[in-house]
């Protein structure tokens, strides 16, 4: 389960922080927004940190990952409203990753939240 948990969180925290580039101008010109940018590095920070809590105490690698992964799912939540609502840019990309990124978070909550076989309550 731990090393399902640094999965995803890796996967997530790269794909944040990417996504915090393009919106500062560094690793893509022409789709700058400051207040995406920021909002992403946040969840990026958040998430690099659940990695390396969970790298650092694999016992604690499911907790942190669905701490980190709820709020990122939160912090997505409120991008994808910024964007219904106008307020966030508006560009395929914006939304390519968004769907990309909640398909992501969703599965790897559903999936560290199922109990492992080894924790699964005995039944009479």
């Amino acid at each position: 389960m731990a090393r399902v948990a640094r999965w995803f969180l890796a996967v997530e925290t790269v794909a944040f922080l990417g996504a915090a580039g393009v919106h500062a101008g560094v690793l893509w010109r022409g789709h700058e927004h400051a207040r995406a940018a920021t909002a992403e590095t946040v969840i990026g920070v958040v998430l690099g940190l659940a990695l390396l809590a969970a790298a650092a105490r694999p016992r604690w690698s499911r907790r942190a990952a669905i701490g980190a992964q709820a709020f990122a799912l939160l912090g997505t939540a409120v991008g994808l409203f910024t964007i219904a609502i106008g307020v966030g840019p508006r560009t395929a990309p914006d939304l390519a990753f968004h769907v990309a990124i909640v398909a992501t978070l969703v599965v790897g909550l559903l999936r560290l939240a199922r109990p492992t076989a080894g924790l699964r309550e005995a039944t009479p």
